[in-house]
């Protein structure tokens, strides 16, 4: 039964990306820093329409390991109305990169996951500063196969 709720719900998503078409963001490009749980360097730029992709680039140095994470995601873009400079979004994608656990063996492993995300975008209407807020889910394919609820985070961009 979950297999078949989880099938349904990717093709009502695939299907919203494909006939949504309305440009719901106000600038083309946007550069800048993401904050949270995985901290990193974020680029966000226009696909066409309400279509956009954001490259974000993590890093991480803690007691019990180390990672870089290159990530990819596809997202549609939707405005909030009587919200001017407001939206929301959702979006696919994935990440791969590579992860040094100090506790489970010297040797760098690879990381692979597929990404989800859903968040909030705002664009300051008089100064191009862009405010995202969003969970991005993993589903974590190697090193270790299981699932990341925690990806919280606040993205500061320059838009141009």
């Amino acid at each position: 039964m979950k297999k078949i709720f989880t099938i349904l719900c990717l093709v009502f998503i695939a299907t919203l990306a494909m006939y949504s078409t309305s440009n719901a963001q106000n600038y083309k490009h946007a550069i800048g820093g993401r904050f949270g749980t995985a901290n990193g360097v974020t680029f966000k730029t226009t696909l066409g329409g309400n279509k956009m992709l954001d490259i974000i680039v993590n890093f991480r140095s803690h007691d019990s390991y180390n990672y870089f994470r290159l990530t990819g995601l596809y997202e549609i873009n939707n405005p909030i109305a009587g919200a001017p400079g407001l939206g929301w979004y959702y979006g696919i994608g994935g990440t791969i990169g590579s992860v040094n656990h100090k506790y489970w063996n010297d040797n760098n492993d690879l990381y692979l996951s597929l990404d989800g995300v859903l968040g909030l975008d705002y664009k300051f209407v008089d100064a191009p500063i862009n405010l995202s807020l969003d969970w991005k889910p993993a589903i974590e394919l190697a090193p270790r196969t299981e699932f990341d609820a925690a990806g919280v985070g606040l993205s500061v961009r320059f838009t141009f």
